[in-house]
């Protein structure tokens, strides 16, 4: 069958015509629009027809409901007239007398009340127990055999131990009232008597006796304070004489390092065609010591190395005579030195005057060490300890200039940081060691990728 043509003669081949005047090709109207799911409240907008308009008015409803809940407390339909309306009489006065007893609330407690009607969701964790329904029954357990007169575990125990403690405390002391005060920290403490006269180890391993503290741990580590006070020059409102020697400090310290940069600047600087070394210079650097050397080696032939070492003399043996001799040369040498050392210790005696004076030397002279060994323990005292690898190093001064200066603590710039101060405080009082920020490295090389989609667009 030959397929239909339409009104112009060109052929249907998409689909057939409808019999009404307005139909049209559904080939024409173009790819079939997908809808999604009308189950959502987002979705009604998109619709036309019932659906939309039942949405918005259920939305519309739900709305006025929240908001007759939230002022007046329900439904404005199930409300009586008499929580809606008042009746206006008209006479101010007699209202006046009327509210006269009551006291009118202050604005604040007003405001301060909630707005909404709605009363508050009831918390319902708030009123469950763990195990509750065991308790329960356990409680109800205990109230029937007390009415048994049935007697718990717990509450025998409970008696026999009130019962051991009841003589104690009757031939103690009558009462609590009636019992005397003591220092629980004396040496004298009645907790302490039956600790008496017993081994201080077996106290101490046993845990009844406390571990004695050393002294050692009760020292700090650096006498300087916590909290160190600025200078006066670094006030807001300091003097002209104060905050010129603040700024004097801080010149002396930036001078300090602007010297250390330039000696290292110089040390590493490459030298000028003026002070380069020469070509004979370095000659001369090179044989430096080369020439007395092979000198040396003409004056001394290989002949020195090939003659052998001298015989060594023969001793011969000595006769009785000249060890006797020997024998009483060192008896007599023995005995000079006795005499030398008694007629010493015997002049000895005449300078005693002149070894009094040299013992007062050696005196003063300790006393001086010891002093100049106090001092400068004093000195390490204040000062930071190399604790690691790193070197303690001073903050830079917060100083500001005298263009810098504020009229008035409203208009203060803010210098430094608390807690870098605190940090630098911990290194100084040797709390903790110096410490530098952590670098990223790199565990491995940094691969760079490029994506197919970049290379597609880029081709």
């Amino acid at each position: 069958m030959a397929a239909p043509t339409d009104a112009c003669g060109g052929a249907a081949g998409s689909g057939f015509l409808g019999f009404r005047a307005g139909s049209r090709d559904p080939a024409a109207r173009g790819p079939r629009r997908v809808r999604g799911s009308r189950n959502r409240k987002k979705s009604w907008k998109r619709w036309g027809g019932p659906e939309a308009r039942l949405g918005r008015e259920i939305g519309a409803f739900l709305e006025d409901v929240g908001l007759q809940q939230r002022a007046a407390g329900g439904l404005v339909a199930e409300k009586p007239d008499k929580s809606l309306f008042f009746l206006d009489t008209g006479n101010e006065k007699k209202d006046r007398t009327l509210n006269q007893g009551k006291e009118k609330p202050l604005w604040i407690d007003l405001m301060l009340q909630p707005d909404s009607k709605v009363p508050a969701p009831k918390d319902i964790l708030a009123y469950q127990v763990p195990n509750g329904k065991k308790l329960k029954r356990k409680q109800r357990l205990q109230e029937k055999l007390a009415e048994q007169g049935v007697v718990s575990r717990d509450q025998r125990r409970l008696q026999a131990r009130l019962q051991k403690a009841a003589p104690a405390t009757a031939s103690g002391s009558q009462g609590g009232a009636a019992r005397g005060f003591y220092d629980i920290w004396s040496d004298a403490n009645p907790l302490d008597r039956v600790l008496a006269r017993q081994d201080a180890w077996f106290l101490e391993q046993t845990k009844k006796q406390r571990v004695r503290r050393p002294a050692r741990l009760g020292k700090k580590p650096s006498e300087l304070p916590a909290v160190e006070v600025i200078p006066p020059g670094g006030s807001y409102n300091p003097t002209f004489q104060a905050h010129q020697a603040l700024l004097l400090q801080a010149h002396e310290v930036e001078l300090k390092r602007q010297r250390a940069e330039e000696k290292l600047e110089r040390q590493l600087r490459f030298p000028t065609a003026a002070e380069a070394p020469t070509q004979e210079a370095l000659f001369q650097e090179q044989c430096e010591g080369l020439l007395e050397e092979s000198a040396a080696e003409e004056s001394d032939p290989e002949e020195e190395l090939a003659a052998p070492p001298p015989p060594a003399p023969l001793r011969e043996k000595k006769t009785e005579q000249q060890r006797r001799r020997e024998k009483e040369a060192k008896a007599l040498e023995a005995q000079r030195r006795g005499e030398r050392a008694a007629r010493g210790r015997h002049q000895q005696l005449f300078r005693l005057r002149s070894i009094r004076r040299l013992v007062r030397q050696r005196e003063a002279e300790l006393l001086r060490r010891r002093r100049a060994r106090l001092a400068k323990r004093r000195a390490e005292a204040t000062t930071p300890r190399r604790l690691g690898r790193l070197k303690y190093e001073e903050p830079d001064l917060e100083v500001q200039l005298s263009t810098e200066l504020a009229e008035s603590l409203r208009t203060l710039k803010p210098e430094g940081s608390i807690l870098r101060d605190r940090f630098k405080s911990l290194q100084k009082r040797n709390l903790i060691e110096p410490r530098e920020r952590a670098k990223f490295k790199r565990k491995y090389r940094l691969k760079y990728v490029e994506k197919r989609a970049f290379r597609e667009v880029t081709l």
